[in-house]
Order: structure tokens, then C-alpha cells, then sequence
């Protein structure tokens, strides 16, 4: 019985056994040989496997997802208007009656999101509250938005019959417990949305949370350099944002009163109020947390050049005698550079110059031409560079050349192309 014959050998051992004929359950077991000894293994973990280690070394789709660079400083206060104040790529969306805010990037020394590679968030404090479960006024809104553009997201295939579902996680964390809305918002087709929702559960702990948003056939996103998409978390607003009922998952028309409905945040109603977010990522499909793909890390090099596309900071660090470029006098009053930007800009970018006297300097060559301060401002400019024009009455003569500084580490030079 125990001889090894070639009719034996011949026999079809798996006779009469059909094939899979689909995808394996997650309790279905594989045979593997561990140095001659076969041990079973479970299609749940080898499906693990091919999910989060073989994917593609793309960027991610969201830029700055870790909160690690924040060019315009690390901290902002009394803020009671709309824009990007510090985080870069994150926007501060706000139309309140009275509401002020403090925005930071919060460094992370402990809990679950620093365990999980997350040094930095974006956080928002409440310092001035109107109180009340919703906003003062109607038509009054608080959320963090991100922009993306249409040429980043033909991956998702939006508005053909091969439209892919989405998936967005992140690790959040707020004073209170509740129910946070996410509405996505295509600016490309009237404003068609998509909204989910999110529950903290535990208060002042840092909770992942992954929210799954449904394929759209209809309305294809613009393949260029403009915003095609909105992310919106809603942390407060007046009723016209959130006297309707959620649609959650599924792409619709607008409406307005969907957006915040099943949000009960409000980050308005006290001073104690905080909120925080880290590690957001965006991927094509539906995952779970069993099988949702690893936040793909970058350099810090990378990722500052990334978020340089859409804002650029000369001498962020306010160094003294930080150099801007070199320069010439056209005239005995006027003086040119020109400013080199270190990555193409999404568009023409628009500046934002501090003026007044003593703030940039020419040095010429010639020692007994000295140095002279001037005002500054920016002339055509492009997405690679642009001029940087200067007048006074200066002492050089025309056609001196040197280098064009800073002389004061109050001042302040940056050019933003943001969607």
C-alpha cells in the first residue's frame, strides 16, 4: 500500500473536481509547502497582500495628505475669513456672523495617528462663538475644502459607463463626539454632489475613518489645469445647508440643504471647540479597513514641490539677507530682477508683496556704489518666473548689477495659483 507505482502515478488525482468558477470566499484556503510541511492559508490574507503591497508607486491624489508642509506659517488667528492660512492645499471655508478661528498645523507627538507615521494635522479652534446648534445666519457655513484638478482625476473615469467608486479615509479628531458630513461637489457639471457621513465616536482621540462614495456616469471631469472637484468636511452651518436629508453615496444634483444634514459638529457653539485632520488619501474603488491600501508616503522634497504648483513662499524661514535674485539698474531710479520659480505654477500666478521702504536691498559690484532700499513689485509674470521691478531715488548708476535681497526678515514675497 505504501509503494510508489506508475499506475499510481498516472491516476488522475483531482478527477471530477470543477473549476472555481469565482472570486474565492475569504475563508477559502490555499495550500502552501513551508520547507516541505503544506499549511493552509486563507484567501483573506493573500487577497490582503496583492492589494496593499503590489500597488503602483503613484503620488497620491491628494497633495500634503500628511499636513507636512505649510509655507504661510504654522499658525493663524482671530480668523473670520475664507482662504488657505496655513496647511497648504487646505482651505478654510468660512461665512459666519461673528464666528473667529484659529487655524494650526498641530504637531502630533502621541496617539493612534502619530502611531501610524502622522507627525503633523491641520487643526481648527473655535475662538470666538456665536453658540446654537447651527450657525447665527442662515446662509452661514464652516468646513475645510480640497481642490483637485480635472487632469487629476481621469483615473476615476467619471461620466463614462466604467466609472469607478471612490474611497476616502483619513484620521480625525475633535473635542466632541457626533456626526461629520464629507460632500464631494463636481464644479464641472452644474455642481452635481455626492455626500457621506462620519461618526466620532470618541472624543479628544485621534479615529480613522473610511468613506465610500458611489461611481457617476453622468458629466465627465474637464481634462485641465482648472477645479473639477471639491472635498468638503462640513463642521458647522446655518439652516440652508442642513434642512434636508442626506443622499448618502449616491451622485445627484445640487442641493444645498443636503450637504450638512446629518452634520452635528458645530464647531460654532463654544470656545472649546477643536477639530483635527491627518494621513486623508483618496483611492479608486471601495475598501474596508481589512483591505485599504497604505497611505503612500512622500519626501518632504517631493511633497513641498507638489504643493509649490499652487503656492510659493520666497524666504519662508524670514532669514535676514535671504537673497531674491540678482539684479541691475536700469536707470538711476529703477532696478530689475527676475525671480525664478522652482517648480511650473498650475497658472499665472497672482503676488503677494509686502511694500515699504527697507524691506529689499540692491548690493552692486562696485563698493562705492553701496546698497540702496527700494519698494518692490512683481511685472510679467508667468508660470516659470517673473520680473521683479524696483524705484527709488537710488545712488547707483545705471547699469550697476548685484544681487537683490532681503533687508528685513519681516518681508514677505509669494506668488499663489491656487483653484
Amino acid at each position: 500500500d505504501t509503494a510508489v507505482t506508475g499506475a499510481k502515478l498516472n491516476d488522475d488525482a483531482i478527477s471530477g473536481q470543477g473549476a472555481l468558477g469565482a472570486a474565492p470566499a475569504d475563508t477559502d484556503e490555499f495550500l502552501v509547502s513551508d520547507a516541505g510541511v503544506l499549511k493552509r492559508v486563507d484567501y483573506s490574507y493573500i487577497k490582503g497582500i496583492t492589494q496593499t503591497s503590489f500597488l503602483p508607486t503613484a503620488n497620491p491624489l491628494f497633495i500634503n495628505g500628511n499636513m507636512a508642509v505649510a509655507q504661510r506659517g504654522t499658525s493663524s488667528g482671530a480668523i473670520d475669513t475664507s482662504g488657505v492660512n496655513t496647511v497648504d492645499r487646505m482651505y478654510w471655508a468660512l461665512n459666519g456672523s461673528g464666528d473667529q478661528y484659529t487655524c494650526t498645523q498641530e504637531a502630533l507627538t502621541s496617539g493612534a495617528a502619530f502611531e501610524d507615521g502622522f507627525a503633523n494635522a491641520a487643526r481648527l479652534d473655535c475662538s470666538t462663538a456665536s453658540g446654537g446648534a447651527n450657525m447665527t445666519g442662515a446662509s452661514d457655513y464652516l468646513y475645510l475644502q480640497y481642490n483637485f484638478e480635472g487632469q487629476d482625476l481621469q483615473v476615476f473615469k467619471k461620466g463614462t459607463s466604467n466609472a469607478e467608486t471612490m474611497t476616502i479615509s483619513f484620521w480625525v479628531k475633535c473635542n466632541k463626539t457626533g456626526t461629520g458630513s464629507i460632500q464631494l461637489q463636481d464644479t464641472d457639471n452644474s455642481n452635481r454632489q455626492c455626500t457621506q457621513s462620519y461618526t466620532i465616536s470618541v472624543a479628544d482621540t485621534w479615529e480613522k475613518k473610511i468613506c465610500a462614495f458611489g461611481a457617476d456616469t453622468t458629466g465627465a471631469f474637464d481634462d485641465d489645469n482648472a477645479k473639477s472637484l471639491s472635498v468638503n468636511w462640513w463642521l458647522g452651518s446655518g439652516t440652508n445647508y442642513n434642512s434636508g436629508t442626506a443622499n448618502n453615496g449616491v451622485w445627484e444634483a445640487q442641493d444645498n440643504t443636503q450637504v450638512n444634514a446629518d452634520g452635528t459638529l458645530a464647531m460654532n457653539d463654544s470656545t472649546s471647540n477643536d477639530w483635527a485632520i491627518t494621513g486623508i488619501q483618496m483611492d479608486v474603488g471601495t475598501y474596508t479597513t481589512a483591505d485599504l491600501p497604505p497611505f503612500r508616503h512622500e519626501s518632504y522634497g517631493a511633497n513641498l514641490q507638489r504643493c509649490q504648483r499652487y503656492y510659493y513662499r520666497v524666504n519662508p524661514l524670514a532669514t535676514a539677507n535671504a537673497p531674491i535674485s540678482m539684479g541691475s539698474m536700469f536707470t538711476t531710479s529703477t532696478a530689475f530682477g527676475v525671480l525664478s520659480f522652482p517648480v511650473n505654477m498650475r497658472a499665472v500666478p497672482t503676488t503677494d508683496i509686502t511694500s515699504g521702504a527697507g524691506y529689499y536691498v540692491l548690493n552692486c559690484n562696485s563698493a562705492s556704489d553701496g546698497f540702496d532700499e527700494f519698494s518692490a513689485s512683481f511685472t510679467g509674470a508667468t508660470t516659470t518666473g517673473t520680473d521683479l521691478y524696483g524705484s527709488n531715488t537710488l545712488s547707483q548708476t545705471s547699469g550697476a548689477a548685484g544681487k537683490m535681497r532681503f533687508n528685513d526678515t519681516a518681508a514677505k514675497v509669494a506668488v499663489t495659483a491656487e483653484l
